[in-house]
């Protein structure tokens, strides 16, 4: 075939859009596939995730009756999917567009790490637990003091920074004095505690999926040295970064503020 002759890319697309359109029409169920991720969505969205766990495993089994034996390479696209779709409801969320973006290669990177014969459901339940951490943080905290709501969410945006409670009141334009004491009076914690608390809630991500050494994980997040985050993250999740990065079966350790409505 000379090149006259090669079909082009929309000639290409065309023919395996109307195979496949042909190959679905012949199959069962398939009219609540888009019902069913609207419902994901919905669960996700309000942090329903064991609700979405299960939700998502009804969708991959709807993909399975097509995939045959393609299935790993037919949920693997979807997750991928599944994922960019999450991060433009994130940007839609006012969620800042660089953490989108690198909410959607994080979820990639996961898919690709593990995904294969044995382990692709529990790329689906990483990956709600995933989606539904990165929501809860863009949900308006309730607090009976308007800063102190706006404190965590700036928290939760920059929690990548070197931040202090110093500019954090800066950037506030109050005394740190009385941000440390409106912050603790209404969300039942330090500000200081809470910075941690954030802290080594996102390092779990980089302990489990990424090759990061634990020291260059608690430099990332500021620790002052590898030490302190070992007590810190021990605190609050009763095992160390390397217990929870040599066992897939130990749970993120999830923080919710005491005092909140």
């Amino acid at each position: 075939m000379n090149i006259l002759e090669t079909p082009s890319i929309q000639e290409t697309i065309s023919r395996i859009f109307m195979n496949e359109t042909e190959n679905v029409t012949q199959l069962e169920g398939l009219e609540r596939f888009f019902e069913v991720e609207t419902q994901l969505m919905h669960e996700i969205h309000n942090l329903e995730k064991d609700r979405a766990k299960e939700t998502l495993r009804e969708l991959i089994d709807m993909l399975a009756l097509h995939a045959g034996k393609d299935i790993i390479r037919t949920v693997r696209n979807y997750y991928i999917i599944l994922s960019s779709v999450m991060a433009r409801k994130l940007y839609e969320m006012r969620v800042p567009p660089k953490k989108a973006f690198a909410f959607n290669a994080a979820c990639v990177e996961l898919v690709d790490k593990h995904m294969n014969d044995s382990e692709f459901m529990y790329v689906a339940d990483e990956l709600i637990e995933f989606f539904t951490s990165i929501i809860s943080e863009r949900k308006q905290p309730s607090f009976g003091h308007q800063t102190v709501n706006k404190v965590v969410i700036f928290i939760n945006d920059e929690v990548e920074r070197d931040l202090s409670v110093e500019e954090i009141a800066k950037h506030f334009n109050i005394s740190t004095s009385h941000l440390s004491r409106i912050f603790r009076e209404h969300a039942g914690i330090t500000l200081v505690e809470y910075l941690n608390v954030r802290r080594v809630e996102e390092s779990q991500y980089y302990l489990r999926h990424s090759n990061k050494g634990i020291s260059e994980i608690s430099k990332q997040f500021h620790f002052c040295n590898q030490s302190y985050f070992t007590r810190i993250f021990k605190k609050y999740t009763s095992v160390t970064p390397k217990q929870f990065r040599d066992s897939q079966h130990i749970p993120y350790f999830r923080y919710t503020l005491p005092n909140a409505k």
